[in-house]
């Protein structure tokens, strides 16, 4: 009877730390950690493009290349 509750406990723990957990992680964007934006087709002023997004569209950041 001892083991029981020590098995509740442990038990309590375990899902305690799941709680706070995402269980499907977003994956990471390659565009926005560039800081642009998708956008169907070309990129228009005051965006330039950076790349290509996922679904084949311009990768496109706002100011001037450095």
């Amino acid at each position: 009877m001892r083991i029981l509750y020590q098995l509740l406990a442990v038990l309590f723990m375990v899902l305690q730390g799941v709680a706070g957990q995402h269980v499907f992680p977003r994956p990471v964007d390659p565009c926005v950690l560039q800081n642009g934006i998708c956008f169907p087709g070309i990129c228009r002023r005051p965006y330039y493009w950076v790349g290509t997004c996922r679904n084949g569209g311009s990768c496109c950041a706002r100011g001037w290349r450095h």
